[in-house]
């Protein structure tokens, strides 16, 4: 890192996270991706954006959150996300938001690496769930009780992966 890309890095003012790397210097892995938090609020009042990036197809359980709207910005690679009832085919530069109370289900289908911008807000339990998550190195585990800890229902399961 440069040295004044490095200065600004430490300064909690400026908020830069350089690419490839976590807010905290951190790994965490579910498996068949990376996940590096961007920007994590003070308060789960705030914004919270995470930077999920795969080596593998698949995704996530079908779900919905009570109290976030998350929004989905695909950085490379293709994506299929199901919001409600619609399927979309999503690729680089393509944007989609999942309201909250709407069921959701969403996976890395392309055959290179994929990368995606996921934000909440407001943030409310996501950065737990994932600090919990990500300590098996495997997607979130389909444990209905887990996920309603975190202010979420599980409501199917992922998208088959064919």
């Amino acid at each position: 890192m440069s040295e004044s890309l490095h200065s600004l890095a430490s300064s909690p003012a400026a908020g830069l996270v350089a690419a490839g790397h976590d807010q905290f210097g951190e790994q965490r892995g579910l498996g068949i991706s990376r996940i590096d938090f961007k920007v994590v609020p003070q308060q789960g009042d705030g914004l919270f954006v995470l930077e999920n990036t795969f080596h593998a197809k698949g995704g996530p359980a079908r779900h919905l959150h009570y109290a976030q709207d998350e929004w989905f910005y695909v950085l490379e690679g293709e994506f299929m996300i199901e919001v409600g009832a619609e399927r979309m085919r999503l690729q680089a530069g393509d944007s989609l938001l999942a309201p909250r109370n709407v069921p959701h289900v969403w996976a890395h289908i392309g055959e290179t690496r994929g990368r995606i911008l996921i934000s909440f807000t407001p943030a409310g339990q996501m950065e737990a769930f994932f600090r919990e998550v990500t300590k098996a190195n495997s997607m979130p585990p389909q444990d209905p009780a887990l996920w309603r800890a975190h202010g979420m229902e599980l409501v199917g399961p992922p998208l088959a992966m064919t």
